[in-house]
């Protein structure tokens, strides 16, 4: 049986946690591909998988990783699109953090023109999570406000990118002036460093009212972002990093007639995953061929170094991804 190597959760915990072992190589079941992983994201999900608070949906790997670049090397059964060869990025339930991993090909996509693996490996998890809150729930719409917390954050960049994109004036929360900076070098047209200043004060002496707000953050910022939303606004939740119990005033919900809505994308089937890959392949690739969308790469790390890679994704010192690459 051949091995390769991956990173396993020995408990847990804390960074530390994190171990290469030797596992058997998956094998593609009908509809699947087995990539040659070269780069895999890291993310906040992983991290809370380490942690034991995120346990992987029914029948997924329990190594984490939820977004892989690489080489096509195997095809299951009824493959239609990929040949063996072929350089995709894909969104997988888990598995990403190793040297091999199996995807249905409908929820991987072509490597886009002019990037690296690194770079690929980096679009998966923020594009399908942006594309689908703020534009699918969210309806963000040319001419309109989006507030993006934890702007420099892979989500958060992505969003920046994107929402510029499609015309929307951006608004961002980041944790230092560093932060705040590099959104709007990105082009983010007003960034508030939340550990200055009550973001929902300042749009409120700027006469900025937000009409998506996308929050991963949760806690005492639920308030804030009934407060300062538009009216028919829509707030989305995506994480909960300052918990997802809270006392709030709802009273703007129903004088704004708001939508206070939210997701998560890794429990979602095959198929809703393939729908929200096809709008990126057909609104969003196009702009990283032209180069006016890129993810943004803040430090690599070999994927033997798990564990230091989680370490700097809490202390977050980062602007954008951090990556995992298997040489």
């Amino acid at each position: 049986m051949q091995e390769m190597t991956a990173i396993a959760i020995t408990a847990p915990g804390g960074p530390e946690v994190l171990k290469p072992v030797r596992l058997a190589i998956p094998q593609p079941k009908p509809g699947e591909l087995l990539v040659r992983v070269r780069a895999a994201g890291v993310n906040r999900p992983d991290a809370l998988q380490r942690q034991g608070a995120y346990p992987p949906p029914p029948g997924a790997p329990e190594t984490p990783g939820l977004e892989i670049a690489g080489e096509v090397v195997g095809r299951g059964d009824g493959v239609k699109r990929y040949e063996p060869g072929n350089l995709v990025c894909a969104l997988v339930p888990g598995g990403g953090y190793a040297e091999y991993a199996v995807v249905h090909e409908d929820n991987a996509l072509p490597v886009p023109p002019g990037l690296s693996l690194a770079e690929a490996a980096a679009i998966p998890e923020t594009f399908f999570t942006v594309w689908t809150n703020v534009f699918d729930r969210g309806h963000l719409q040319k001419g309109e406000t989006l507030l993006v917390h934890g702007g420099s954050s892979g989500i958060g960049t992505t969003a920046i990118m994107l929402g510029k994109a499609f015309g929307a004036r951006v608004v961002v929360t980041a944790g230092s002036e560093e932060k705040c900076a590099a959104c709007i070098e990105l082009g983010a047209d007003l960034a508030i460093n939340y550990r200055t200043a009550d973001f929902a004060a300042v749009l409120a002496e700027k006469a900025i009212r937000p009409d998506v707000i996308l929050d991963m953050v949760g806690g005492d910022y639920v308030s804030r972002n009934l407060k300062a939303a538009a009216p028919h606004g829509r707030i989305v939740m995506i994480a909960f990093q300052k918990g997802s119990r809270f006392e709030a005033d709802w009273m703007p919900l129903m004088l704004k007639r708001l939508t206070f809505t939210g997701s998560t994308l890794r429990p979602r089937s095959v198929a809703e995953k393939a729908e929200i890959a096809r709008a990126l392949e057909s609104q969003v690739w196009p702009l990283m061929a032209a180069g006016r969308v890129k993810p943004i790469i803040f430090r690599t790390f070999p994927l033997a170094e798990a564990a230091a890679a989680h370490a700097l994704m809490e202390s977050s010192e980062h602007i954008g991804k951090i990556v995992l690459t298997t040489g």
